[in-house]
């Protein structure tokens, strides 16, 4: 009967380990599928496609589940050629846009095409929180919280199991013996509840699974503390980045000019806005009628459309909501990072060379209808770049000051903080 227990003990370990390694296993399998696939969305499909709204493309989160899994293979593949071979259901995808022809990638292989729709699938995990300003932190996984709580539960039916079992092969051994059997009275649910937890062993297993489970969800609440990825707040202007970004492709310098030249990337003046929207009023699309959102524009600057004057007596300022702010503690330099450092993010983070060095920060802006905080701007994101972005000297100004400056320190020459970059005004004022 001994060995009997001995041996239900050791199967009921290894089923636990097994189950606890399974769960950990499939969240990674999975969590790392939909990663890749997301990486992959960037590059080669956000110019055509959104998840949730139609472009040039279909909206996939609508799209992809009405379609098997073989027909998405063949059609990301390569989908001339197959509405070419003439089957049925791929000429009829082609028409959701004539005017557009979807683009082949047979550089994709299969495993990466199922990321891809693993990531439709799942979706960007930020943005149902965001609005509300959920801070979300990529390195805690709340599948992973889940497969915590799942392994606690199975452990607990998988304790109630064998101790019945075990209990059941005692009463046949005890039977075989001829060793008579007193049977225990039924007692009710409350009173074998209070039982089990005049069970030691019960009671601390009971308490380990309770700390885990509440250490598990207050350490995923302190690492999230002051965290904001995903914020997105509302605007008093909708003004849609994709648009201008976007469609219209204007460079990110011609509003944000300070990002290249100081500190501060700045907020642009109304007068940038003008500079268009003088002209560029969205009638077409509202009936004749100014757009809501530029007229905003108008009533900010005293503007009036129809004489082409401006009123300064009725101007004020638009209340723009901030996305990014870092502490005050903290110091950061958009000029040092875009101009200075700007090869060697674009090669860390695997830019093209049509995308603006903004996009390793702040995510691809040229997709948002309305701008959110794509990174997490916490210190870990900051210093694992910093360590592993390769510093290149070559052909870079700053660097070859700061290799002249130190050649004449060692020749013993006069040297002045004016030569490092000393009276750069963000070196003194915030």
């Amino acid at each position: 009967m001994r060995n009997i227990s001995l041996i239900i003990r050791r199967v009921w370990k290894s089923a636990f380990m097994f189950t606890a390694l399974s769960v950990l296993i499939v969240s990674g399998t999975q969590a790392q599928d939909a990663a890749e696939g997301r990486k992959i969305f960037k590059e080669k499909c956000t110019s055509c496609h959104s998840l949730d709204r139609d472009m040039t493309g279909p909206a996939l989160q609508k799209i992809v589940p009405t379609k098997s899994e073989a027909f998405l293979l063949k059609w990301i593949n390569n989908a001339p050629a197959f509405i070419a071979s003439g089957d049925k259901e791929a000429v009829e995808a082609s028409k959701f846009n004539p005017n557009a022809e979807m683009t082949a990638f047979p550089s994709l292989t299969p495993e990466q095409i199922k990321s891809i729709l693993a990531y439709v699938k799942v979706g960007e995990p930020k943005k149902e929180g965001e609005k509300a300003g959920a801070a979300v932190q990529e390195e805690v996984s709340g599948f992973s919280l889940a497969g915590v709580v799942a392994v606690i539960l199975i452990s607990i039916v998988v304790l109630v199991v064998l101790g019945r079992a075990i209990k059941m092969l005692e009463r046949l051994i005890l039977q075989k013996q001829g060793v008579e059997i007193v049977e225990e009275e039924k007692v009710s649910l409350v009173a074998g509840i209070g039982g089990l937890f005049k069970n030691k062993k019960f009671v601390f297993f009971f308490i380990l699974c309770l700390v885990i489970t509440l250490g598990s969800f207050g350490w995923m609440g302190m690492w999230e503390t002051g965290v904001h990825t995903g914020y997105q707040p509302v605007q008093p202007i909708k003004f849609s980045h994709e648009l201008h970004a976007g469609t219209n492709q204007i460079d990110c310098q011609y509003c944000h000019s300070g990002a290249f030249k100081s500190k501060n990337a700045s907020i642009p003046s109304l007068n940038v806005c003008m500079n268009c929207h003088k002209q560029v009023q969205a009638r077409d699309s509202h009936d004749g009628n100014i757009s809501p959102e530029i007229q905003k524009i108008y009533n900010a600057l005293g503007y009036d459309a129809d004489k082409m004057t401006y009123d300064k007596s009725k101007e004020k300022p638009v209340e723009w909501v901030r996305v990014h702010n870092l502490p005050d503690f903290a110091y950061f330099n958009h000029s040092q990072h875009v101009v200075v450092a700007e090869k060697a993010i674009r090669k860390e983070k695997g830019l093209k060379p049509n995308e603006p060095v903004c996009f390793a920060c702040h995510g691809p802006v040229n997709t948002m209808e309305e701008i959110y905080q794509y990174s997490p701007l916490t210190m870990k994101w900051c210093i694992n770049c910093h360590k592993a972005a390769e510093i290149n000297g070559k052909d870079n100004a700053f660097y070859t000051k700061i290799i002249e400056a130190h050649e004449k320190i060692k020749k013993g020459e006069k040297i002045t903080p004016a030569a490092l970059g000393g009276l750069e005004c963000g070196k003194c004022h915030y």
